[in-house]
């Protein structure tokens, strides 16, 4: 259903080590919103909820809800290094059309 790349992995794992509160995996979610009608919502999460789909990447566990999951099948994320931003990018097959920002999709 969904892919994370090595350096997605690798993000994730930190976070998770540093995270404040416990946290067993990556919640990945899909909203209404963002400038090309749908926007992607990531946070750390602790529970598995009804319905959900949970990957195992590598050991990092992602939760994706049931509204989610049509619109994340086939997804990569990845995270990438810039020099003036660093963050995770989304590689989406089902995205007809993305914003400039790569953040939000139609």
């Amino acid at each position: 259903m969904i892919t994370l790349t090595e350096n997605a992995i690798s993000a994730v794992k930190s976070a998770l080590s540093k995270a404040v509160e416990p946290a067993e995996g990556l919640r990945i979610m899909v909203e209404a919103g963002g400038c090309a009608g749908f926007k992607y919502m990531m946070g750390l999460e602790s529970t598995v909820r009804d319905g959900d789909a949970v990957i195992d990447a590598d050991g990092v566990k992602v939760y994706v809800d049931t509204r989610s999951q049509p619109h994340v099948a086939g997804m990569t994320v990845d995270f990438v290094t810039g020099l003036e931003s660093s963050g995770f990018v989304f590689d989406n097959p089902n995205a007809a059309d993305k914003c400039a920002c790569g953040k939000s999709f139609g």
